[in-house]
Parts: structure tokens; C-alpha cells; sequence
């Protein structure tokens, strides 16, 4: 099988995957829960929550949230309903936006 090609990633987006990685480790370790145990409850492979933990930007993000969900690890500092506050907020805000952004067309030079 082909290596899939790979995708350039800022330093900002491999350190945060780093971080997130960290925060769901330390968590599962605190807890006393195994790799395995933590794959298990999560509906993952062992092998992926070991790339989690190790900060590998490749793994998706559903599964990432969903082992930090299992183990503690809280997103966007909120609660379950300041979460759907927000959902509903940024809802409402985007329906007020355009549904799509278009590149502005170059400016025709007609002057001869």
C-alpha cells in the first residue's frame, strides 16, 4: 500500500495535538485505566489511542474528542449546556453571514 502523502501542519496545530495528547494521558493515568481499557470504552483501537496520546495530528478529531470525553479531559473549558449555548449562539450568527465566500474577481485594466 501507498504512504499516504503527507500534510503540512503548523507549529501551533502539532503543538496543540501534543498538548491535547498529553491532558488525555495524564488523565488516563490518574484514573488508573489502561490503554486498553481506555480503547475499550472509547470504541478505538489500542494502537489509535496510543497515536492520541503521543500527539499525532493524523487521527481524527472525533476520535480524539471522544477519549478525552471517556477520561475527563474537558474542551473549550465548558460544561455540556454552556456547549450547546454556544452552538445555539454561533447558530444564530451564522445564519445572519453568507453561505458561501467567493474570491473577489481581479479588477478589469481598461485603460488604453
Amino acid at each position: 500500500m501507498p504512504t499516504p502523502a503527507t500534510r503540512a501542519a503548523s507549529r501551533y496545530s502539532l503543538d496543540a495535538a501534543r498538548l491535547l495528547g498529553q491532558l488525555i494521558r495524564r488523565a488516563r493515568l490518574e484514573r488508573r485505566i489502561t490503554a486498553a481499557q481506555l480503547a475499550e470504552r472509547a470504541g478505538l483501537s489500542r494502537s489509535l489511542v496510543q497515536r492520541i496520546e503521543k500527539g499525532d495530528p493524523r487521527c481524527s478529531i472525533g476520535a480524539v474528542f471522544e477519549a478525552a470525553a471517556v477520561v475527563g479531559v474537558r474542551l473549550f473549558d465548558a460544561d455540556t449546556s454552556a456547549l450547546g449555548s454556544a452552538i445555539r449562539a454561533n447558530a444564530d450568527v451564522l445564519t445572519l453571514l453568507p453561505r458561501a465566500v467567493r474570491a473577489p474577481r481581479p479588477e478589469a485594466k481598461d485603460d488604453f
